[in-house]
């Protein structure tokens, strides 16, 4: 099951060695393999006490979920300050991570509307809300009524000036909910916060809120399909919040192609029929028809026969007979109109959308299409390119890497509520993609997939994460629902791979349930995890051959004040010896230098650090001349650059 990693960086061809150089760095290939059999596979189930896997990780607490929220659904993260802020389908749940060992739990919130993720700004919290029971009032009693004036489909906005105590101050409404929402703070717009609102669920009715249509564009040119919403928020006003543009960055757009079952669907659709499940089919698409619509179509039939009583196995067979040349007559039929009709429309809604506010770029994840997006104008955003993918069944969400060179989409096939990595699953579908950005256009280069099966107790799929700021490297720890949560390198964009992981058994023994990582985010040194059913996860970095201590502390230097799960910042590392000793390391290990050259530069690092004044400034000088010197025929000449910077930034400090 666990492939071994050979990752090959071939040195740059040697010039004149440099006198103090003990020769060209060599081509030499690193080999890294992660552990095999793989603790993952075979996991006992469990809620609070299943079987658990972990790799290059140090879990640091895990925390149940308070009792009004057991059994409901856990969402997305957002952070400030010293607090997490958990996302529920009928809430929010704020803890205190000041100390990590121990989260303590501030406020319970419950507030349903699913599916409520989360985002900060400043003193205010927004919250989205989507389901057809959530109330203005927050109330518990939900809505029953098709039409109603008490529902809430939009954004809550809450003051959370004191954290512990958040006051519910204002709502926006839009025509199709929020499943999830974008809070942009434009760089040159110090008095609003602008809101991407991707809103999936149905247009609700004119009589409920007033300009809402659901009439194609063509029909109605307002029609609530085909655009998202921006919602600008004065941060002196925040009541005042409302929608000011609607943009339709999906025109044009027509409808991707689309994979159909994988091996591992037919294989138990296969086993469900032998064990004498009745399988139908919807729109062509086989599948196991449930006891409530069997029963009557049974009954049917031996109503037809003039026969009494329990249908009997010819009786059954009778009906999977029919059934089976539907589902063949359906297939028939849609391939016909396939071949006769033009595409039909595109997305008609994204599912998130990350902001890169200091490059001026957005990712749109949008069904079936992955957008770039302009924000630099942030009310009026504008696509500058699409990509879509057969392979891929659902965009989901966006990550860009730090420099803002690539971009990584994640597939959410299944929905998130299924079974997708399974043994005969492929590894194109439910994965990442990893595209670099050139010239306004993204260029794809690979995909990346959980590399360890799951069950089909299990619901897993690529979904949330972050990229941890690691220097000179893009390393993303990621959430595979109840695949557990992955941390893969994907530097070298044609060669994504994992370093580290955590997992534990299905959460029931002979059913699947939901559970398992939603989202996991590093935030100031911590990798938080919100668990949809167990609570919440913190864990650490530890080292490894893949990760120095010098890497993880000068992680740990990159400091924030707040984060989003779809707002990126951009990592700037201060001066400090673990950042310059962390580029060492990654020469060592990418053999961008010669070892006797690291063994100087470590040397000359140690007697800065140990040396006071002038004199650490005179080595520190040296060093950096002296690197320079050699970068042009370094086997990384960029990285040795990188360490240049970092050692002249020690200087500049003093």
């Amino acid at each position: 099951m666990n492939p071994s990693f050979r990752l090959r960086f071939a040195a740059l061809p040697c010039l004149l060695a440099l006198a103090l150089m003990a020769g060209c760095a060599s081509s030499d290939t690193f080999s890294f393999s992660p552990p095999d059999p793989d603790p993952r596979v075979g996991l006992e189930p469990g809620f609070f006490d299943a079987g658990e896997a972990i790799w290059n990780l140090r879990m640091v607490s895990t925390t149940p979920p308070p009792e009004e929220f057991v059994g409901r659904t856990n969402s997305d993260l957002a952070f400030t300050g010293d607090y997490a802020i958990q996302g529920n389908y009928d809430g929010i749940q704020i803890w205190d991570i000041s100390d990590p060992r121990g989260p303590e739990s501030v406020v319970t919130y419950v507030c349903p509307a699913s599916q409520s993720d989360v985002s900060v700004h400043e003193n205010l919290l927004f919250v989205s809300g989507e389901g057809l029971g959530g109330r203005l009032d927050c109330g518990g009693e939900g809505v029953q009524e098709a039409v109603s004036h008490e529902r809430l489909r939009g954004i809550r906005i809450f003051d959370i000036s004191d954290v512990r105590n958040p006051e519910y101050v204002a709502n926006v409404q839009t025509c199709r909910g929020s499943h999830t929402h974008t809070v942009l703070k434009h760089p040159e717009d110090d008095e609003n916060v602008y809101i991407y609102v991707s809103g999936s669920s149905s247009v609700r009715p004119a009589e409920e809120l007033a300009g809402c249509s659901g009439l194609s564009p063509d029909e109605d040119p307002n029609s609530a399909l085909f655009r998202i919403e921006v919602i600008r928020v004065p941060l002196a006003d925040p009541q005042s919040a409302a929608i000011v543009s609607s943009p339709r960055i999906f025109e044009g757009l027509t409808a991707p192609e689309r994979h159909g079952l994988s091996p591992a669907d037919y294989r138990e659709l296969e086993e469900a029929r032998a064990e004498g499940a009745i399988i139908g089919s919807r729109r062509g698409t086989p599948r196991v028809l449930p006891d409530r619509m069997v029963t009557p179509m049974l009954d049917s039939i031996v109503a037809a026969r003039g026969g009494s009583g329990a249908p009997t196995e010819a009786d059954r067979a009778a009906l999977q007979e029919m059934l089976d040349e539907r589902m063949a007559a359906e297939q028939a039929a849609m391939a016909e109109a396939a071949a006769d009709e033009e595409p039909g429309p595109g997305p008609t809604q994204c599912h998130d959308i990350t902001v890169y506010p200091a490059i001026g770029l957005a990712g749109g994840a949008c069904g079936g299409y992955g957008l770039l997006l302009d924000i630099t104008d942030p009310g009026n955003p504008m696509r500058l390119a699409a990509v879509a993918d057969s392979n891929f069944s659902y965009w989901h969400s966006a990550t860009f890497s730090n420099d803002g060179s690539k971009i990584l989409f994640t597939d959410e096939w299944g929905g998130g509520g299924a079974p997708k990595c399974r043994y005969d699953d492929p590894y194109e579908w439910g994965a990442n993609a990893i595209f670099t950005i050139e010239e306004g256009e993204m260029i794809f280069k690979s995909y990346y997939k959980l590399p360890a099966a799951q069950t089909s107790l299990e619901n897993c799929v690529a979904h949330n994460g972050s990229l941890i700021p690691i220097p000179g490297r893009d390393i993303m720890i990621q959430g595979w629902y109840q695949g557990g949560i992955s941390l893969i390198d994907w530097t070298d964009p044609e060669n994504p791979f994992e370093i580290a992981f955590h997992d534990r058994g299905p959460l029931l023994p002979d059913r699947m349930r939901s559970a398992g990582s939603w989202s996991v985010y590093w935030y100031n040194g911590l990798i938080v995890n919100s668990e949809i059913a167990r609570g919440l996860d913190i864990f650490e970095l530890v080292p490894s051959e893949v990760m120095t201590q010098n890497e993880i502390d000068a992680a740990n230097s990159v400091t924030l004040t707040q984060l989003n799960s779809q707002g990126q910042p951009i990592f700037e590392w201060p001066a400090t010896f673990a950042l310059a000793r962390a580029y060492v390391d990654q020469l060592e290990r990418w053999n961008g230098l010669p070892e006797s050259r690291i063994d100087w530069a470590r040397g000359r690092l140690d007697a800065a650090e140990g040396a006071m004044g002038d004199e650490r400034g005179e080595i520190l000088d040296e060093l950096a001349g002296s690197l320079e010197a050699m970068a042009g025929r370094a086997g990384d000449p960029e990285k040795v650059a990188d360490l240049v910077d970092a050692v002249r930034g020690l200087g500049d400090e003093m």
